[in-house]
């Protein structure tokens, strides 16, 4: 059995990855302090003896522990950019900035510790708005250093450059994934983005909001392939700093999104024009070749599916 530590085990894809690393037989560490994650995401896995749940803040410091280590995975930091929602990262400005540098680092110190394989969250927000699309692992990126979006942008940015900076210093095994839009169950319902937003409008027939002309594309990756994503970019061996897309390479327009999903739900909403927020992409669509040759991984789950069972855990939640 191996041991792993999940920093935001309790969020949206930490609680996911969570249940499958139990579910193959290993044991998880789940680290949290329910900013944007929630205690009813790991209810279900609290009585297995191999989940061990910390409540804590990793910018404060990490847990102490004796035993060997197999791996860590920083997932823990806001990521909704909506400006309207009180989890977004720009609610919680100083919290995002600090759990990507001082979290990353007493993370990766304790990697170093325990010669741990170390898994950082990154994100597709490290391309900004992107000139060249598909976006490559070698595009540098078009990011507003000081605007609204930029703590969450820039500390990714930071937090890809210290895990480096760990890898060449002190030969880390480190790996970095940029994470796409994802959705699916266990989403919090007022976490702002845009998938959550849609359904949560549309089945209680209010306005379904877009932002800016809804002509801007987003790629939507339902949760469970993301989590093998993780889960294979972790186990495979020789991969050290190897940085890797993650994401559904299909576009789509927001404003086709929100016709798909009033046409899913049976509501009454309208589609409503307000106007775009500061720095918000025109585009986001992965270069997924290298996750499919160091990986062999590709998304499965096509959007009307995945909409549909995340559309019916709203259903249950709300």
């Amino acid at each position: 059995m191996k041991k792993f530590l999940i920093a935001g085990g309790a969020g949206f894809i930490g609680s996911h990855l969570s249940e499958k690393l139990l579910n193959r037989g290993d044991s998880v560490i789940c680290v949290d302090n329910y900013i944007t994650g929630s205690k009813e995401n790991i209810s279900h896995l609290l009585d297995n003896p191999n989940f061990t749940l910390v409540e804590q803040d990793i910018i404060d410091g990490v847990p102490e522990i004796q035993e060997e280590l197999e791996g860590i995975f920083h997932l823990a930091s806001p990521a909704s950019p909506n400006q309207k929602s009180e989890r977004s990262y720009i609610a919680y400005s100083i919290e995002t900035l600090r759990v990507n540098s001082q979290g990353t680092f007493n993370l990766l110190n304790l990697a170093k510790d325990k010669n741990a394989k170390f898994v950082y969250a990154s994100t597709s927000e490290v391309y900004g708005n992107p000139s060249v699309s598909p976006q490559p692992e070698t595009y540098w990126g078009n990011v507003n250093p000081n605007g609204i979006r930029s703590v969450y942008d820039e500390g990714k940015r930071f937090g890809e450059a210290m895990t480096m900076a760990y890898v060449r210093k002190f030969g880390l095994d480190a790996r970095i994934m940029r994470i796409f839009n994802t959705y699916g169950d266990r989403m919090q319902p007022d976490d702002g983005r845009v998938v959550s937003n849609f359904i949560i409008q549309a089945l209680q027939g209010e306005n379904i909001t877009v932002y800016g002309d809804g002509n801007q594309t987003r790629s939507f990756c339902y949760v469970t392939d993301l989590v093998e994503g993780i889960e294979k970019l972790m186990d495979k061996v020789d991969i050290k700093g190897e940085i890797v897309n993650l994401g559904n390479p299909s576009e789509y327009t927001i404003s086709e999104l929100a016709h798909k999903i009033t046409q899913m739900i049976d509501t009454s909403s309208q589609i409503v024009f307000e106007d775009k927020p500061a720095d918000d992409p025109d585009r986001r669509k992965p270069d997924i070749t290298k996750a499919k040759q160091l990986l062999n991984w590709e998304p499965k789950v096509p959007l009307e599916e995945g909409l549909q069972k995340t559309i019916e855990y709203f259903k249950q939640t709300i």
